[in-house]
């Protein structure tokens, strides 16, 4: 059974700007990562970089959108840190993170479920390690 990472945040913005924080290079800079390249559109880049340095070993090179529903849905894939890098990061399917932006009250929930975690003890080590880490973003 595939483990899945879920959390649930409630932003006070609109549905739109909340979207926006997951598919504006400028947005997701201020709060995600160093530096951003993402095309907000099917088969779209969807490349964050903590290390612009090591663009290779510390980043989401090479992710793509999967599904897009502007202002509702974004899946995208996602790959591992330098510490998992040797499991993550060169497998298919790789790891793929949902974002639901769904109206609540005068905000914005936003759903994210991170799944596709294989059945292994290093791919727990890692499933753990960003179910911490996604919920200090």
């Amino acid at each position: 059974m595939d483990k899945i990472i879920h959390l649930s945040v409630i932003l006070k913005c609109s549905l739109h700007k909340a979207f926006e924080m997951f598919t504006i290079d400028e947005h997701l800079e201020k709060w995600l990562t160093t530096s951003a390249n993402v095309e907000p559109k099917t088969e779209g880049r969807y490349e964050l970089f903590w290390n612009p340095e090591d663009k290779e070993s510390d980043s989401t090179i090479g992710c793509k959108v999967l599904a897009i529903s502007p202002d509702r849905l974004l899946t995208f894939e996602w790959k591992g840190p330098k510490q998992f890098k040797h499991f993550m990061n060169n497998v298919r399917p790789l790891t793929n993170v949902t974002v639901l932006f769904i109206p609540f009250q005068d905000s914005t929930e936003v759903q994210l479920l991170h799944t596709g975690w294989r059945d292994t003890a290093e791919r727990e080590e890692a499933r753990l390690w960003f179910d911490n880490t996604w919920g200090m973003s």
